[in-house]
Order: C-alpha cells, then sequence, then structure tokens
C-alpha cells in the first residue's frame, strides 16, 4: 500500500464512520432557533473537538483504554448507553426545548434575573457544551471510529514519520468535511422548518435508540463468546454454517 492509498482510505472510512450527512438533521435541530453566526460558530467547535480527539486516539488511543483498564467492548456498551438516553430524549421531544433558552438569552437575555444577552460566540459555546456529549462524542466519534483510528494508526507507523504525518492529514480534512457538511444544515432547517424538524426529531429519536440498543447488544455478544444469537447481534448479515 503506498501513502496515497493509505490517506485515501483513512479518509474514506472515517468519512464514512462519522457520517455527517446522516448527522445533519438533529445537528440542524438542535440550532434551528440559533442566528447563523452561532451555529458556524458552533460548526467550527465541533470539527476542531473532533480532530482533536482522534488525533490524541490515533497516537494514544489503545494505551488510554489499557491504562484504565477499559476494553473495546465496554467503550461499545457506554457509548450506546448515552446514545439511548439522547434518542429517549429526542423521541419524547424535549431535545429541541434544550437549546431554545440558549438562543433566547442570545438575543434578550433576562432582566428580571439578571442574565445579560450573548453574544454569537457565547452562544455557540454553550451549545456546543450540551451537543459534545453526545452528538459530537459518541454518535459521530463513536467507538467503531476509535477503533478504526487506533488500527490505522499500527499501519501509518509502517511508513514511518511520514505516515503519521499523512495519518493526521487524514484526520484534518475529515474535520474540514465535517465543517462543510454541519454548515450546509442552516439550508435544511429552513426547508423543514420546526414544525418538520419537530417530527424528524422524534423519528431519529426512535431510530437511535434502536441502534443504541443494536450496539449494546452486538458488544454484549462479543463478551459471552456469542451467547446471544449471532442473528440478533448482527442482523442482515449472513452467516455460513
Amino acid at each position: 500500500m503506498t501513502l496515497l492509498a493509505f490517506y485515501v482510505n483513512f479518509f474514506i472510512t472515517l468519512f464514512a464512520l462519522i457520517d455527517p450527512i446522516g448527522n445533519v438533521p438533529i445537528f440542524a435541530a438542535a440550532t434551528q432557533t440559533q442566528s447563523g453566526k452561532a451555529r458556524r460558530w458552533l460548526s467550527i467547535y465541533i470539527s476542531i473537538f473532533t480532530a482533536l480527539i482522534l488525533t490524541v486516539f490515533f497516537f494514544a488511543g489503545l494505551n488510554i483504554l489499557k491504562f484504565f483498564g477499559i476494553s473495546m467492548d465496554a467503550f461499545r456498551i457506554a457509548g450506546g448507553l448515552l446514545l439511548f438516553l439522547m434518542g429517549l430524549q429526542m423521541a419524547r421531544g424535549e431535545f429541541l426545548d434544550t437549546f431554545t433558552h440558549a438562543d433566547e438569552v442570545a438575543h434578550g437575555g433576562d432582566p428580571a434575573s439578571g442574565v445579560q444577552p450573548l453574544g454569537h460566540r457565547e452562544t455557540a459555546k454553550k451549545s456546543f457544551e450540551k451537543l459534545v456529549v453526545p452528538f459530537a462524542f459518541p454518535l459521530m466519534v463513536g467507538p467503531g471510529t476509535i477503533s478504526t483510528v487506533v488500527i490505522q494508526a499500527g499501519v501509518a507507523q509502517d511508513f514511518g514519520p511520514l505516515g503519521l504525518v499523512v495519518g493526521v492529514l487524514a484526520i484534518i480534512t475529515t474535520a474540514l468535511a465535517i465543517l462543510v457538511t454541519l454548515l450546509l444544515s442552516n439550508s435544511i432547517s429552513r426547508i423543514f422548518g420546526r414544525v418538520g424538524m419537530v417530527v424528524v426529531v422524534r423519528v431519529l429519536g426512535l431510530i437511535l435508540c434502536a441502534l443504541s440498543v443494536q450496539i449494546i447488544i452486538s458488544a454484549v455478544s462479543e463478551i459471552t463468546h456469542n451467547i446471544i444469537l449471532p442473528s440478533a447481534a448482527h442482523p442482515y448479515t449472513e452467516h455460513h454454517r
């Protein structure tokens, strides 16, 4: 494998696993009540966070998990539980309300309590604190992405220092692709409107709950040495007898 092939494969794999296009409706729903500048700042924060967390795991991911004595399957279960809580909040219609107050404070403040209006960057920072877990991590950067980064780090080491540089370049390119994708969420928010986004969020919440349960089932299946039926752990996959 050449360095170019390694870069292309690494980037495509990361982009497919993170799936920023599939997460755009959730991001659009969470930020539809905010200004365009606040959404742009939030997109930048999430992209930078993604690049940083992937780079950290690229160089020290396996050692971090080993240091805390955490297996990848345990990491998957923890991520699945977080996603389930987020999906449940979305399905119950509480997801959008979480970000409404930040927008109100950004535009007018609260004279009764003495809260002052927030600027666009401050609003984005407040929203980022709420979105970083579990939206940015582990919904976008989940156990599958982290395990892939750890594996690709081993491949990069075969190329020497230059391979590590190319690996980081692939991570930065992925972060830029995420930034561009999230910036386009403004158009989706305008097309669907608030009522449409409420419907989309509730449906996606149900899907997220099911996805999180599937992640947990798959991890438990690995831990228990397939006591759980393979067809339940990995549906829609042909199993050879």
